[in-house]
């Protein structure tokens, strides 16, 4: 099959989270499948500084941009060059808040890869586009280039990775970016008296896709929907949920050059020695390794119900266990974390940071690993946890509950604990039973050769948008 991906980021190249990671595994597992897959994506400031030797394929010639061209796992990855909208210290905005031309911005993109299509006269079979970034390219397809034999006979499918982050703008922005000013109405664009990029791709693309089945299904309800629960359930037969996958290889205890030993399901032994690593690299003493650990690697946000573990730390406190915090994000997050660090210094080790190398020692060092979230699209770092044998502890929502099961002592099924109310309450009473299962040698044995031996491959997920692909391509 012919295949382009609309990003606004992709590992290596532009990250800021998990859509990264999705824009750059998915078209790789394609292609490795055999399929002819495009990838494109902005050339940002970041991307030129860091990658200057990209060359030139299109100089411009029929448009305001240049396409530079890079080619990796077998993806031909096409950046649209364009220095008054990508040319920035950002690629969204800075911590004053979001770039106030996103919408032209992100506008100019999608429209340029239509045109990028022509330049490279490539016919695709599937149109694959990514968050309110890139949904404009089929309100384009529809309203400014329906005709063209290019794109007529393309399936479209619009991935959300995350609901509430929605794109929107005041109504002129249609006039600013080349769509007709009458889809200023609530059948089209117009969301509360303003326009949402958004709606574009949930309206007049093929097939919706989310990041996990639960999510597919939360977001049809108002608890979930962002007040677009109305719009998705009338076209509920096109929506369904594709969990995310991750890079096997990449995330391999066996050969992660990040811990302090190699470990596997067959053989736990240096599980040991990453557990008195990451003690050290918080300050604890790796020699008092008896309790267990409870690891947290996370965006510092509300959505994360971080503020539900600092809560329940008077209760926690008294069990005997020790916390490792890796993360950024909110402020007021990051100063709740920090006050419970202060109040429990033998409970809570906290890094204000990015730091990838060691996120990988807590995977590699933690017993348990805690993802309270209040809601969760999909979620990687669940399925990080368990390939490095750290039993998760999740709030049963969105993708969560789908890779997460909840452990059977009886029949010693299971990957982990999972709680339903977001409350501290409902997450003490988890944090209990994962507890009991600590003091059972038995059962800590089963639930990290259960997690160990979960496929969370791409090739499992690829498989699954291919079958999606071959519906709407026919």
């Amino acid at each position: 099959m012919k295949i382009v991906f609309a990003s606004s980021e992709a590992a290596p190249y532009a990250k800021t989270g998990g859509l990264a990671d999705v824009a750059s595994a998915l078209p790789r597992a394609l292609a490795e499948a055999g399929h002819e897959v495009f990838l494109f994506l902005p050339f940002y400031r970041t991307v030129k500084e860091r990658f200057p030797e990209l060359p030139l394929r299109h100089a411009g010639r029929t448009g305001p941009f240049s396409i530079r061209e890079a080619r990796r796992h077998g993806v031909r990855v096409f950046f649209i060059e364009n220095d008054y909208y990508f040319n920035r210290g950002h690629l969204y905005g800075t911590v004053e808040g979001d770039d106030p031309e996103n919408g032209e911005r992100f506008g100019f993109f999608s429209r340029s890869i239509l045109d990028a299509l022509r330049v490279l006269d490539f016919s695709p079979d599937v149109i694959h586009a990514h968050d309110w970034q890139t949904a404009l390219i089929f309100a384009y397809r529809k309203f400014t280039n329906g005709g063209d034999p290019l794109f007529r006979s393309a399936g479209g499918v619009f991935t959300i990775h995350n609901l509430a982050y929605q794109g929107v703008f005041e109504p002129d922005i249609l006039g600013r970016v080349g769509l007709p000013q009458r889809l200023f109405r609530m059948d089209d664009l117009e969301f509360h008296g303003k326009v949402s990029f958004l709606k574009a791709g949930l309206l007049y693309a093929d097939a919706v896709t989310t990041v996990s089945p639960r999510y597919a299904r939360e977001i049809q309800t108002p608890e979930f929907g962002c007040g677009l629960d109305g719009l998705l359930r009338s076209r509920s037969g096109a929506v369904r949920g594709i969990i995310n996958g991750i890079d096997d290889a990449a995330w391999n205890p066996g050969a992660d050059p990040a811990i302090a030993a190699p470990f596997s399901a067959g053989d736990l032994t240096g599980k040991k020695a990453c557990k008195e690593d990451l003690l050290r690299a918080f300050g604890f003493a790796p020699a008092d390794s008896g309790p267990p650990v409870f690891g947290i690697v996370s965006r510092l946000a509300g959505q994360k119900g971080l503020d539900l573990f600092a809560d329940a730390l008077d209760l926690l406190a008294p069990l005997k266990f020790r916390s490792v915090i890796v993360g950024h994000g909110e402020p007021w997050i990051e100063r709740r974390l920090a006050e419970a660090a202060r109040r429990f210094p033998w409970n809570v080790g906290l890094r204000i940071a990015y730091d990838e190398r060691l996120a990988r020692k807590v995977f590699a060092g933690s017993d348990f690993f805690l993802v309270p979230s209040r809601y969760e699209p999909c979620g990687l770092t669940q399925m990080y946890a368990q390939r490095y044998g750290a039993v998760p502890v999740v709030r049963s929502v969105g993708g969560l509950d789908d890779t997460v099961d909840e452990y059977q002592p009886a029949s010693r099924k299971g990957t982990g604990f999972k709680f339903e109310a977001a409350g501290p309450g409902a997450l003490v009473e988890a944090v209990r039973r994962a507890l009991e299962a600590w003091k059972n040698p038995e059962d800590m044995a089963a639930l990290r050769r259960n997690g160990m031996s979960r496929d969370f491959s791409w090739a499992r997920s690829a498989e699954e948008y291919l079958r999606l692909y071959r519906e709407l391509a026919g």
